[in-house]
């Protein structure tokens, strides 16, 4: 039975919005959950927001009546984001997807938030730039900057925080404000932008944003090398950075993973532990890159090499390690993939991937796979499980307890880019202390003083 604030606030919001508001039970239960393995939490209502107007009335309404708001934007994410955990309104973004402004000779663009990036680069084909932010899925820059994504293209160009510019954003009383300027760099007062990204709707909704641009390069080219063991694949990784070899992409496949590539995506590789690497420069300059990336991984025991500068070749790979998720699903049907990640000091990557490698082996008894944007050091363990088998379950979060303290004393962070929605929300309290925690509750306190953004999501609850 629904509470009456909220019945009365879905009254006020469909007099308002029409048939922009809906309470069928399908698109209800299709907001309640994202890629995770987490139960799905219907909202009481969905709203489809097609200006900054709807959104400010849809939040200020849900503010007055003290309804839960839950900013929806693709839905790809893999922490219990979007679950409403708590009730209230999902906040769907999808349809403001127009780009706004492009300026090329600022290489930076306003779009809306429900503008994907797949959306973005399409259009600025014909500029000679590109958006660099790749996190695999096609995923809203909205949602991006709400989770502080970042992806396959980070070695060389950023995360979100990095390529966010400023903002507009609504607060949780519906008051509109912009975060900063275009500017490349400023030392304006407190720094609002870097606030709400990674705030994972917690703190108000993004409904613009400005983010930089890149130059397409010249020429690209791709390798991929195979290696007898993760720790030989990673040495290589991080001599080449030592070396400041110009990757643009460092991407990780262990055995497990590049099987089930080769069965889904046909790729033929070798079955052993791959590196995918991508060059961006001249033409000159991406075959030297390469060259230089050979020497290094035959020091460090590769078995095999190969590259090229072909772009259908190129884009075969790389759609291949994009669609790697589906790939291993494929591996056990009708289970549920339980994806987490760590991102660790680049010099403590071999040793955390080897350890954790041996405690799947011993203690998991799950198919599982590793991969990851090892540039950064940033990697993922995939586990395929069965949710309605207790048991799994149970080995699953014992497993995760054991990666999470492993990443943390290696002086690295419970979420490198998942982000941490319902997932991680215990080791939070592990990895900041209740200092930190009751400064970030007492920031949430003062900008969404009700708790109605996105509650039980990225804060744990105060101690009692």
């Amino acid at each position: 039975m629904k509470d009456r604030n909220v019945e009365q606030a879905i009254e006020c919001l469909k007099s308002a919005l029409g048939d922009k508001v809906t309470i069928n039970e399908t698109v209800r239960k299709q907001h309640g959950h994202d890629e995770s393995w987490f139960d799905t939490s219907a909202p009481d209502a969905v709203c489809f927001a097609e200006t900054v107007e709807d959104v400010s009335l849809v939040v200020k309404t849900c503010n007055e009546y003290g309804v839960p708001v839950i900013p929806y934007g693709a839905g790809s994410g893999v922490a219990g984001l979007i679950n409403a955990v708590k009730g209230g309104v999902s906040l769907d973004l999808g349809r403001m997807d127009q780009i706004l402004e492009v300026r090329p000779e600022d290489a930076d663009c306003t779009v809306q938030a429900g503008v994907t990036r797949k959306q973005l680069n399409q259009y600025l084909r014909d500029t000679g730039l590109f958006f660099t932010v790749d996190p695999g899925a096609d995923a809203t820059l909205g949602g991006m900057a709400a989770t502080r994504a970042s992806g396959t293209n980070t070695v060389r160009y950023g995360t979100m925080r990095e390529n966010v510019l400023t903002m507009k954003v609504v607060l949780p009383s519906g008051e509109i404000i912009e975060t900063g300027s275009r500017a490349r760099k400023s030392a304006s007062s407190y720094d609002l932008t870097h606030l709400f990204i990674g705030s994972e709707g917690t703190l108000g909704t993004i409904v613009e944003l400005t983010v930089k641009l890149h130059g397409i390069p010249a020429a690209t080219s791709t390798a991929v090398v195979q290696f007898s063991s993760v720790a030989a694949a990673v040495d290589s990784v991080v001599m080449a950075l030592q070396m400041s070899v110009p990757v643009a992409r460092l991407e990780l496949a262990d055995e497990t993973l590049v099987k089930a590539m080769n069965d889904y995506s046909d790729l033929g590789l070798q079955v052993s532990t791959c590196l995918f690497v991508e060059f961006h420069g001249t033409e000159g300059g991406v075959q030297e890159a390469a060259e230089i990336f050979r020497e290094i991984c035959e020091d460090e025991g590769a078995i095999g090499f190969s590259w090229t500068a072909d772009a259908e070749e190129t884009s075969r790979l790389w759609r291949a390690r994009h669609e790697a998720a589906w790939a291993f699903m494929a591996m056990r049907p009708n289970t549920r993939n339980f994806s987490t990640d760590v991102c660790v000091p680049i010099s403590a990557l071999a040793d955390c991937i080897e350890e954790t490698r041996k405690d799947v082996a011993e203690n998991l008894d799950l198919t599982a796979a590793i991969a990851g944007h090892v540039g950064d050091g940033n990697f993922h363990v995939a586990i395929l499980v069965d949710p309605s088998i207790p048991e799994e379950k149970k080995r699953v979060s014992a497993f995760y307890d054991r990666l999470v303290v492993r990443a943390l004393e290696a002086g690295g962070t419970c979420s490198g880019e998942h982000g941490v929605g319902m997932q991680k929300l215990e080791y939070v309290k592990t990895e900041f202390g209740p200092s930190a925690i009751r400064l970030m509750q007492a920031i949430k306190d003062a900008i969404d003083p009700k708790g109605i953004m996105n509650p039980g999501k990225k804060i744990p609850a105060p101690e009692e």
